[in-house]
């Protein structure tokens, strides 16, 4: 899988991280899940994210994640880690421990234990890059407080402190403003379903979560965004939109999961605080899931 393709394009699984029934981590299921996204299409892997439930590690748990993912991965396929935390002495340490992994570019949230202001932001992500792993900045201000945006983006930008930004505000108009005032910064998008809105406004990758169920449908939808082919993209993406709008809600690992088992993969529980789905969610997710399989 040898390509010129940088490492932070193309179709980057946001990958779910198995727990066994006692809920410790299992990394031989995640080194298999690696290996089977690889072997479906995808071009890399973002462990240690939200849907990689970080929060909810131990530093060492954590840092196994990063080693198994780089160890699995072929040639070519792409390892970036998430280095989110709540400080930026932190956050550098864990792109640093990316980086000796070999990884090949991390993402990275603004500060996330305050709404930091712009000077804050810019300091965060000098810390982060002086670990010398390309940074792509994440954009998530529901859960961070913080927007980055376009302007920030620009500065971040022009400082040589970011090559690319995961937008998750699901807004496609930022794509555009994005493209205006930082022409070089190449937007990744960052809600499953923007994917199509995004991918027409001239976006360079995906972290995706339901590829961890359906990847061959979403690399498939992802490549004829880019290629602006609506006659395959548009159905391809009605079809595929009740489920992937769960990548945008608060059950959305739970969701993707549940959707990893029904599609004959192992998603496995969650750790607390996250709870199962309510029946009429499971099912909801059981029954979407099932329409799509091939």
């Amino acid at each position: 899988m040898t390509s010129n393709r940088p490492p932070w394009h193309g179709v980057l699984v946001a990958t779910a991280l198995p727990f066994r029934e006692d809920l410790s981590v299992d990394l031989d299921r995640y080194a298999e899940h690696v290996r089977w996204l690889a072997d479906n299409g995808c071009h890399g892997v973002c462990p240690n994210g939200s849907l990689g439930e970080y929060q909810v590690l131990t530093a060492e748990e954590r840092a196994a994640v990063v080693r198994t993912a780089v160890e699995a991965a072929p040639p070519g396929f792409t390892v970036m880690p998430g280095v989110g935390a709540y400080g930026a002495m932190e956050a550098r340490r864990w792109a640093e421990d990316a980086a000796e992994a070999g990884a090949q570019v991390v993402l990275s949230l603004p500060p996330n234990s305050y709404r930091g202001d712009d000077r804050a932001v810019v300091e965060h992500y000098r810390e982060v890059a002086k670990a010398g792993l390309p940074v792509t900045a994440y954009n998530n201000p529901l859960d961070t407080k913080i927007d980055l945006r376009p302007d920030l983006l620009a500065r971040l930008h022009e400082e040589g402190l970011i090559v690319g930004v995961k937008e998750f505000t699901g807004d496609p108009r930022r794509g555009y403003q994005i493209a205006e005032l930082a022409p070089g910064l190449d937007v990744i998008i960052g809600t499953d379903d923007a994917v199509l809105e995004l991918g027409l406004a001239g976006a360079k990758g995906w972290i995706a979560g339901f590829p961890n169920s359906l990847p061959k449908a979403c690399v498939d939808l992802y490549d004829a965004a880019l290629a602006q082919d609506l006659d395959t993209a548009l159905p391809l993406y009605r079809q595929l939109h009740p489920l992937l709008r769960w990548d945008y809600r608060t059950e959305f690992v739970q969701a993707i999961k549940l959707s990893m088992e029904v599609a004959g993969r192992y998603g496995g529980p969650c750790r607390p605080p996250r709870q199962p789905l309510l029946p009429e969610q499971a099912a909801e997710i059981r029954r979407t899931t099932e329409r799509l399989l091939p």
